[in-house]
């Protein structure tokens, strides 16, 4: 799989409209708090330097390394953190170039109770989530253990672009970060849709070859 590479300044306002693709669909932590990131190399990343991306501009984001070093600016404790949660996602799968960890409500309500997110809304399958939405078992932020436990997920669930952190939150990757902003937004309503349907006795499956006929109806339109 070739690795997606893009200049910083290309990046950057990827990053940018990613945040404010987020805030348009009323799908982010109430807080404002979230932490975005976006390849730009084989080695090399931008990531926002605080935990507050509520009007973000490319100012406020650093080349980091994902051996941990900052190249460019200045990192806030806080999000100097979590840079090996990003970057070890980016070395495990090389296609990811957007990443993105919020609150978004919903879907903490599905990491307080350390339950996986089931595939069963059809945008997850147009949006690049054919498999349920994995949970991440707790550990402190940031940590080796809570780095290893998203890794450990991802490896087991090798189909799945999105992990629930136990206890935390939601991690998203993408093409692009606008493409992890794209799945953040369904995961959201997904989310929302199931905490709804529990009320109506719970939401339905897919019957068996869902995902390829969709696939299929999306390469007919595309032809």
């Amino acid at each position: 799989m070739a690795i997606r590479t893009a200049t910083k300044a290309e990046v950057g306002a990827e990053i940018v409209a990613a945040a404010e693709t987020l805030f348009r669909n009323e799908v982010m932590s109430h807080t404002g708090h979230a932490n975005l990131s976006g390849r730009i190399s084989s080695q090399e990343m931008l990531l926002t330097i605080d935990g507050q991306v509520r009007n973000l501009t490319t100012d406020r984001l650093g080349v980091v390394n994902f051996d941990g070093t900052v190249l460019e600016g200045e990192l806030d404790p806080t999000n100097a953190e979590i840079i090996t949660m990003h970057s070890e996602i980016y070395k495990l799968r090389p296609e990811v170039g957007g990443i993105i960890h919020t609150h978004s409500p919903n879907l903490l309500a599905f990491a307080l109770a350390q339950e996986e997110l089931p595939c069963r809304y059809e945008a997850l399958l147009r949006f690049g989530q054919a498999s349920q939405v994995p949970v991440a078992a707790w550990a402190p932020r940031g940590s080796e253990r809570s780095v290893s436990a998203i890794v450990d997920a991802v490896k087991q669930f090798p189909d799945t672009n999105a992990v629930i952190l136990a206890n935390h939150g939601v991690l998203v990757f993408g093409a692009t970060p606008l493409a992890a902003a794209s799945l953040l937004t369904v995961l959201e309503e997904a989310a929302e849709a199931e905490l709804h349907a529990r009320a109506l006795g719970g939401a339905k499956d897919f019957p068996e070859g869902a995902l390829d006929q969709v696939l299929a109806s999306m390469a007919r339109v595309r032809s």
